[in-house]
């Protein structure tokens, strides 16, 4: 199983990756190896593949950084949990697919707690239960499920509520 990593409210891009860890300084390849590094040094030689961000209220605010959400989809995370993001964030992490779920478990949850997030029942699963997660807007479910909007544009040739015709 998973584990959580619980952070607290305003977590900002800065944190997220510094700038001048970002793929014009280093390379894309590298940017899981810098996430959390000076906020949590220990994130990047621990995280794995499937574990989950929870955290508090305004994730990713902060400069507009697309990379952020790219160097935590690199490190693996299967989704993040906030009562709210920063808008930009929330934008560039639908574009790369990233699944955000909006919902408080700061009080619910415990660093390093065994859990897993089931995207298609839109639950985490903790060792005490499942915990129900709202859903995302249906296009944004639409973009998450396809990988991304490039990868949704590219299957479907139009935005998510554009007509055909």
């Amino acid at each position: 199983m998973n584990r959580i990593w619980l952070f607290g409210d305003d977590i900002d891009t800065d944190q997220i990756i510094p700038g001048r860890y970002s793929p014009y300084m280093t390379s894309e390849d590298n940017l899981a190896t810098y996430a959390f590094i000076e906020r949590r040094p220990d994130f990047a030689l621990n995280v794995r593949p499937g574990d989950v961000i929870v955290a508090g209220k305004n994730f990713g605010c902060g400069s507009s950084r697309e990379y952020a959400p790219r160097a935590l989809a690199k490190c693996g995370i299967a989704a993040i949990i906030a009562p709210s993001f920063a808008r930009i964030f929330f934008r560039n992490a639908v574009n790369i697919g990233l699944p955000l779920f909006e919902a408080d478990l700061t009080g619910s949850v415990v660093d390093g707690q065994a859990a897993l997030v089931d995207l298609n029942r839109a639950e985490l699963v903790c060792e005490h239960g499942a915990i129900g997660l709202p859903q995302p807007p249906a296009f944004v479910a639409e973009i998450q499920a396809e990988g991304g909007i490039v990868a949704y544009v590219q299957r479907y040739r139009h935005f998510p509520g554009e007509s055909d015709g």
